[in-house]
């Protein structure tokens, strides 16, 4: 493998401080396998900064088995087909933990090639750090010991945007459902038609579309307009959100937004005013952490040069997890055990400054605190370079936001 061609294999990439490895250990690898390039790049390159600032404050503490755990960096370009090349890469440069976060579509490969890798190489073992492929099939009927999700779902997402925009009075009586037609978009779907009894709301109708192919929202406006709804809620991201919201705005649609993914970076830059009013569900609000988001904040922005947004928090909050669960796995042979490391990752719990945060055994599904919060500006903290930013209106504990481990998640732990 040509470790000089960044898009086709990896980079080492060197974080904290150096030490001298003694040429009988073998370093702990983890393998970024994420959407580095392309069009969809820039949601990779936010797991990427977070993925690297978790990794050189492990490495600031001392590493693992008194070395520096090694990021090694791999360009899925954006598919699953690409994902599924690079994690052999991944195996064959001896990664241990791979970690990914950027679609669902390339979660679901990445967690089945490495559940297939495991059964075929005993001894060799890969687990998968999922810090952001929100799919509920992933810890349902999906699910593998290997697994483990840092980030929401669909579920948890609604339950608890329904609770804030609620409190916020916000959220009406009629909800139009509006979402991209495949695993992610179908699962807000049931999510919003699930918790309509507890936020007082009917669906007056609903919509699956194509996924970023849809270049003129106007018609799907038109039929949100004839619904009569109050609130369209939609886990639509990029493209598929902001055209949907210009839309909105050309048309004089006065329905409000309950959204998941509005905090994305340049989110509030392109869609201007009309983001004003609109709320959104995250894992991270600065506004709503005290002295402890502060100072998070400040420490992030110190060291990759931008405050922590959009997925990179909930990334760190799994690679701390990361590093405690290496803490309690002690080296065999001078290597790391990953069915061990996996067992101390299942029990594993960090404090945040939204809350504790802890993994459940059930499913491996992330146990997190999240925060509903509206667009205005009476932020705090600005984002986009305007002068709107998110202003916290709830925010749930982990225990509050939870829902249920799915029953056809049957987990086998090996032994």
């Amino acid at each position: 493998m040509n470790k000089l061609d960044l898009s086709a294999a990896a980079v080492v990439v060197a974080l904290g401080t150096c030490w001298a490895i003694p040429a009988a250990a073998a370093p702990v690898k983890i393998g970024l396998v994420e959407t580095l390039s392309g069009p969809q790049a820039s949601t990779g390159l936010s797991y990427r900064a977070a993925v690297r600032y978790a990794i050189d404050q492990i490495n600031a503490a001392g590493g693992w088995n008194g070395e520096p755990v090694q990021l090694v960096e791999y360009d899925n370009q954006g598919g699953p087909a690409g994902a599924a090349d690079k994690l052999k890469a991944a195996a064959a440069d001896g990664v241990q933990i791979v970690v990914q976060g950027a679609s669902s579509a390339i979660g679901g490969q990445i967690t089945e090639d490495v559940r297939k890798h495991n059964l075929r190489n005993p001894g060799k073992e890969m687990v998968y750090i999922n810090v952001g492929a929100e799919a509920l099939e992933l810890t349902g009927e999906k699910c593998n010991f290997y697994h483990f999700r840092f980030a929401g779902n669909a579920q948890v997402r609604v339950k608890a945007l329904v609770e804030g925009m609620k409190k916020a009075n916000a959220l009406g009586t009629k909800v139009y459902a509006i979402n991209q037609n495949y695993s992610w978009g179908q699962d807000m779907q049931q999510a919003i038609l699930d918790n309509a009894k507890a936020g007082g709301y009917t669906v007056v109708d609903k919509t699956l579309h194509d996924v970023n192919k849809i270049q003129d929202f106007a018609p799907y406006v038109a039929k949100i307009a004839a619904s009569g709804a109050d609130t369209v809620l939609t886990g639509n991201w990029s493209n598929d959100l902001l055209l949907l919201m210009k839309a909105s705005k050309a048309a004089g649609l006065k329905a409000r937004y309950g959204t998941v993914y509005l905090d994305q970076p340049g989110n509030l830059a392109n869609a201007g005013d009309l983001a004003a009013g609109n709320f959104v569900v995250h894992t991270f609000n600065a506004e709503a952490g005290g002295a402890d988001a502060q100072q998070f904040v400040e420490d992030y922005k110190a060291k990759t040069g931008h405050i922590p947004v959009f997925v990179e928090p909930q990334t760190v909050y799994g690679m701390k997890m990361v590093g405690e669960a290496l803490k309690r796995t002690p080296a065999q042979n001078g290597t790391l055990n990953v069915n061990e490391f996996a067992k101390a990752l299942e029990n594993a719990r960090i404090p945040t400054p939204m809350g504790e945060m802890s993994m459940r055994a059930a499913d491996h599904q992330a146990q997190l605190p999240l925060v509903v919060s509206t667009v205005t500006a009476d932020a705090k903290y600005k984002v986009d370079g305007t002068e709107l930013g998110f202003k916290p209106v709830m925010l749930l504990s982990a225990q509050e936001s939870s829902t249920p481990a799915p029953s056809t998640c049957k987990m086998k732990r090996p032994g």
